[in-house]
């Protein structure tokens, strides 16, 4: 058989065989899904060099990311934000990487999940690890990993078994494989974690709507919040103190240059905000950073029209009362007069 032969038959070959691995996780109720890696993080951190005044930046954990809808946010001030938060994150990195090493004067939004932006200042703190990880991508990313990821944008998008979620839905070969028991080997005492996000391409992140039907798949993410929470109990307890620090210092040389920050706290409900309350109390947190940081600051339980949502598996929201909760926290704002840096921007109110 010739070269010109051979190439053809493998080609034919290689189409079938993932034609029916596609096939295969279709039929699973698999489907393609963006993974919210280092490169589409960055993709957002490049907008930022040439944000002008008016824009808006979010910054914080998943609550940010689940719960404040770029749509809804959008239809109220003809502005799209830009999304900068991070998973399972300290805001402190990525705050400290914009202030740093960019000359934007616009508004940051930082939300502040307790239990994450109190956690640290330790380099190699998971919640702060990860966040700097994005930092250091995004300034050490190369032309061929940028090329890389805009290439691999239309085959996220189309097929299905390239998805790259993690733990138990995970379907790459290293996710296969970490499922497999052999022996005595050593096995993750976490419970097993679903993904129950679904990001887009702007990093506009909605909660997947099994979460919301499904009470047993709810309640195994609720598990894995426990699994943490028992964790933190055990470990070191929270650094207030520098952390607070950490961000008033950065705080006073964004709003030296004209910058403007406004604080959030994101609903959560159930035994993960009994668990908030007891360890990381509003009074001696949430409180003592609003009151040094002397900035707008808005949280959920302030608010009638807020206080009442509920997390389906604690810690974030539906897609649906995401919405709500985007529209309703960008209109206190507004009768607020907050937003004092849109005042340039013709669409804003």
């Amino acid at each position: 058989m010739d070269l010109k032969k051979t190439f053809i038959v493998t080609a034919i070959l290689s189409i079938v065989a993932i034609g029916i691995w596609e096939y295969f996780w279709r039929s699973k109720g698999v489907y393609p899904t963006l993974d919210d890696n280092e490169a589409l993080w960055a993709m957002q951190r490049y907008r930022v060099e040439k944000a002008p005044s008016y824009n808006m930046l979010l910054m914080g954990s998943s609550r940010v990311l689940f719960d404040i809808q770029l749509d809804e946010w959008e239809a109220e001030i003809g502005i799209r934000p830009i999304q900068l938060a991070s998973v399972g994150s300290s805001p402190l990195p990525i705050f400290h990487d914009v202030v740093a090493n960019t000359s934007f004067t616009g508004t940051i939004i930082v939300g502040v999940t307790p239990g994450l932006f109190f956690s640290t200042t330790s380099p190699d703190a998971q919640p702060w690890q990860w966040p700097q990880s994005k930092v250091d991508y995004y300034k050490k990313r190369t032309y061929a990993q940028i090329s890389n990821h805009l290439l691999s944008l239309p085959l996220q998008k189309n097929l299905a078994f390239i998805s790259d979620d993690q733990g138990i839905d995970g379907i790459k070969l290293k996710e296969l494989v970490g499922k497999i028991n052999i022996g005595n080997r050593v096995v993750d005492p976490m419970p097993p974690f679903h993904e129950f996000g679904e990001i887009a391409e702007d990093r506009n992140l909605k909660m997947k709507q099994i979460t919301v039907t499904d009470t047993a798949y709810a309640n195994s993410v609720i598990k894995v919040w426990q699994f943490f929470m028992k964790g933190a109990a055990s470990g070191p307890p929270p650094d207030k103190n520098s952390t607070i620090d950490f961000f008033l210092n950065d705080l006073k040389v964004f709003e030296a240059r004209g910058g403007q920050v406004i604080l959030i706290r994101c609903p959560s409900s159930g035994s993960l905000r009994a668990g908030e309350n007891m360890g990381i109390p509003r009074a001696a947190f949430w409180d003592d950073l609003v009151k040094q940081a002397n900035v707008p600051s808005y949280h959920f339980e302030d608010y009638d029209n807020l206080k009442g949502l509920i997390c389906p598996e604690e810690s974030h929201l539906s897609a649906e009362d995401a919405q709500y909760f985007t529209t309703e926290l960008v209109k206190i704002m507004k009768n607020d007069n907050t937003l004092i840096n849109l005042k340039s921007n013709k669409h804003a109110l």
